[in-house]
């Protein structure tokens, strides 16, 4: 049940933060922590995709597991479109998932980010449009997932993810206090703000929920922080750690650049805005004692737990 802060005091204070109760922690697993090992390859659909100003293919793996089980998704081009390429990492995570009805939602989310382009999809006997990248992949994953059989769960299949998410509203007329911070990469012109909305659960914990973006930056960076804000709902901070994780390492083309490395003040060179992103959601995570600099859980809640496959990749389903 979600409380306004005003009811717990007198006057509404001047920084204020949404109260949310915090859920019990619910056993959940990943079927792979990592992009699993297959020496012998593993089958793939590969979708051409052809906008009004790029040209890309998607390809979407997937291994036999009693039944198809898609685990990840690229985005292929000699020039794709900017920070696709890290939407799709981050969703190829939560295809590794054993939770159906929380890739789902994800799906759904992507699939509803709008752009200015005229993407025409003509998938088997159907003609979807998109109007953004990020659109066009999440349409995709959905009919694969269609053409497999499994993109819905079954009736009374677990959904651990979904039954551990924090339950997050939008912050009202009397808003949420919310952490913000730069990004500026001369070389590509990007220049934007982050900002990153709290609430503050029943413990007195101060938890960033989502992920905002103002100025000029790339629009299919849109889709990534609607992935990472459906995280961030996510009772285990660990979660939200795996995926930032992820992404310090992400290299774009042509896309280094200098910038302050928070909580040192150094200037360090950094292979992309991705990464310096998720450099700074991590370090405002570790500032709130939620994650170390590394980026690993204060407080371990077991939540996400790894469960590795065997050599025919497959997996029993967590208790």
């Amino acid at each position: 049940m979600q409380k306004d802060q005003s009811s717990l005091a007198g006057t509404l204070p001047a920084n204020r933060r949404t109260i949310v109760a915090m859920p019990d922690p619910i056993l959940g697993s990943l079927r792979w922590p990592n992009r699993p090992k297959l020496p012998e390859g593993n089958p793939c659909w590969t979708y051409m995709v052809e906008g009004t100003r790029e040209q890309y293919a998607v390809a979407v793996g997937h291994v036999e597991n009693g039944r198809p089980h898609p685990f990840e998704v690229w985005v292929l081009a000699n020039e794709q479109p900017r920070c696709l390429g890290a939407m799709a990492k981050t969703l190829s995570a939560d295809m590794r998932t054993q939770d159906r009805a929380w890739l789902t939602r994800k799906l759904e989310v992507l699939a509803s980010v709008t752009g200015d382009l005229a993407i025409d999809l003509p998938l088997g006997t159907e003609r979807l449009l998109a109007s953004s990248n990020t659109a066009a992949v999440a349409r995709i994953v959905q009919y694969r997932l269609n053409q497999l059989g499994v993109a819905n769960p079954e009736e009374g299949e677990a959904t651990p993810l979904v039954d551990a998410l924090l339950p997050v509203r939008d912050a009202g007329h009397e808003g949420t206090l919310s952490w913000t911070a730069d990004i500026k990469n001369p070389s590509s012109g990007d220049d934007f703000t982050v900002f990153l909305p709290e609430v503050q659960t029943e413990d007195g914990q101060h938890r960033p929920v989502a992920v905002r973006l103002s100025g000029r930056y790339p629009r299919d960076l849109d889709g990534l922080a609607a992935i990472l804000t459906m995280d961030m709902a996510v009772v285990d901070v660990a979660w939200i750690g795996m995926k930032l994780r992820k992404l310090l390492d992400y290299d774009e083309p042509m896309g280094s650049f200098l910038a302050k490395t928070p909580g040192t003040g150094k200037t360090e060179r950094y292979s992309s805005i991705v990464a310096y992103l998720a450099r700074l959601i991590l370090h405002r995570y570790a500032t709130l004692g939620l994650l170390t600099a590394s980026g690993y859980p204060v407080v371990e809640m077991g939540v996400m737990v790894s469960v590795p496959g065997d050599a025919s990749n497959v997996v029993p389903i967590a208790a």
